[in-house]
């Protein structure tokens, strides 16, 4: 399976001003990135998807490809992030380049194993869904069984959909949430049902000791605490 990685890296951060490329424990946050991606025998090519000269700079620094600088419009606040996806394959399917899957790995998840990362798309190739995804377990007070939404009324149902509540928590099904590590989609569903995740979606859970997702100046605090310990 031919599989193109990209790695998503815009340049307008406003939680935490340049954060794609800032020092991270003495190296530049999308380094961890690059690292593990380029280490993987199971990716066919690796690409940063960038809208800023620098940022792509930094990006050919760690031997990244940037074949391309994005458009603007698909780098503001609220650019969905299949639109950067679709506009890559459609990049590489007018030099006749195509790709079986995209893999996404995010600069803001940036403790990832190359073991981690080559054991999801293997899972991913073997279970012949339409997606894959990086998840963490739920903690049982945040189940969905143990939610509630405001109906019509102005009053709580369970978020479910259920009658009664799940009395016990050993009673409770595990429930997950994505994490923000690893997406990897089938190229035919990105562009077709411009979607990430299709109609069936396979899962690999993270390690949660090293779980962060960047985006404000504490989850940097706390990504700096863990660079001190994390070894990929």
């Amino acid at each position: 399976m031919t599989i193109l990685c990209i790695i998503p890296a815009r340049g307008g951060s406003k939680g935490v001003p340049g954060k794609n490329i800032k020092l991270l424990n003495g190296k530049p946050l999308l380094a961890y990135t690059s690292e593990i991606a380029l280490r993987s025998k199971l990716l066919t090519k690796v690409i940063v998807s960038t809208d800023d000269v620098n940022i792509s700079n930094h990006a050919k620094n760690l031997k990244l490809e940037v074949p391309f600088l994005r458009p603007v419009e698909l780098a503001q606040d609220n650019s969905p992030t299949i639109d950067t996806l679709i506009h890559a394959l459609r990049w590489y399917s007018n030099q006749n380049i195509f790709f079986d899957a995209v893999c996404v790995l995010q600069v803001t998840s940036p403790f990832r194993t190359v073991k981690f990362l080559d054991n999801a798309i293997e899972k991913f190739i073997n279970s012949g869904c339409d997606a894959l995804v990086s998840v963490q377990k739920v903690p049982h007070e945040y189940n969905p069984h143990w939610t509630f939404e405001v109906n019509s009324e102005g009053n709580l149902t369970i978020a479910t959909g259920d009658t009664k509540i799940i009395p016990r928590r050993q009673e409770l099904p595990l429930a997950y949430h994505r994490d923000g590590s690893i997406y990897i989609t089938k190229s035919n569903v990105i562009l077709e049902q411009n979607s990430l995740y299709g109609n069936s979606i396979a899962y690999i859970e993270s390690d949660p000791e090293f779980y962060v997702n960047i985006d404000t100046p504490e989850d940097w605090e706390k990504a700096e605490l863990l660079a001190k310990n994390f070894s990929n």
